[in-house]
């Protein structure tokens, strides 16, 4: 094994036992939920994302105190906005906050690493339903250890698509997502709309999923280890339009390896609908 290989494999395995502590924070949180009061489910959420995220940049930080740092709640305390070339850790402690806050169990911590501005490490944990996914690039894809693959569905119509609501409550964001998913309920299987990008883009890459898109949603943290993960499952990662994954675009698709295009033109159809 070349000295790259052993990097990537360390990256790998110190990433893992970041999530795993971070996951043990939210499972904690988690149970504890059902019993606060409103204001305190928010502030438990505060709490949980901070100390999860703490917990992990400080482990990172002591591993690899020269790599740089984008994490959602504080890269202006940690370290950049911006994305370098430099081997940069791109961290949502807790992705699926209002799912934490009721209960529902589809959340997660999401660790990414990016070199050269390419996603490279990606580990992706749900601590409540105890699943861990991780991918690698060049190395393949793995749900707790058993290597995934994207599903072979090759008809839209038979096509389960995920997708968000997002988080704007304005009139015409609400009309142009909803016109969206109206206008792919005539043309696919189904819709589901399950809380968290991170295990959205997961259930693509281990097949459970066929098609994924997300516009504006919060940044790269959300997206940087679900990419890999996907790519490495045999699936496509793009931009919605059909154009190369832009990282820090808050705009994000992903097929299996035969739905791409067909997706990408349904998209546009749905967006010229929208316009008349």
């Amino acid at each position: 094994m070349g000295e790259k290989d052993y990097s990537l494999a360390e990256f790998l395995a110190v990433a893992l036992e970041a999530a795993k502590c971070a996951g043990e924070v939210i499972r904690q949180g988690f149970y504890q939920t059902k019993h606060v009061e409103h204001k305190g489910q928010v502030d438990l959420v505060t709490e949980t994302d901070k100390a999860c995220e703490d917990l992990v940049f400080n482990y990172l930080k002591k591993h690899y105190p020269d790599h740089k740092f984008i994490g959602e709640e504080t890269s202006a305390a940690f370290g950049t906005a911006e994305l370098t070339d430099d081997p940069t850790w791109i961290i949502d402690p807790l992705d699926g906050t209002t799912n934490f806050v009721h209960g529902f169990p589809f959340v997660c911590v999401s660790i990414g690493l990016a070199i050269g501005k390419v996603p490279t490490v990606g580990v992706v944990y749900n601590p409540i339903i105890n699943e861990l996914f991780t991918g690698v690039r060049g190395q393949g894809a793995f749900l707790n250890g058993t290597r995934i693959k994207a599903s072979s569905q090759n008809e839209l119509l038979k096509a389960l698509l995920v997708t968000e609501a997002g988080t704007k409550r304005d009139k015409s964001t609400i009309d142009s997502t909803t016109n969206r998913i109206n206008s792919f309920l005539f043309k696919v299987r189904s819709v589901r709309m399950c809380g968290s990008l991170a295990l959205n883009l997961c259930g693509v890459a281990c097949g459970r999923l066929d098609l994924c898109y997300e516009l504006g949603f919060g940044g790269p943290w959300d997206v940087a280890a679900g990419a890999v993960i996907v790519q490495e499952a045999g699936g496509h990662v793009f931009d919605p339009s059909g154009g190369d994954f832009d990282l820090m675009a808050r705009r994000v698709a992903a097929s299996n390896s035969h739905l791409k295009d067909l997706f990408v033109n349904a998209l546009k159809e749905a967006e010229g609908s929208n316009l008349s």
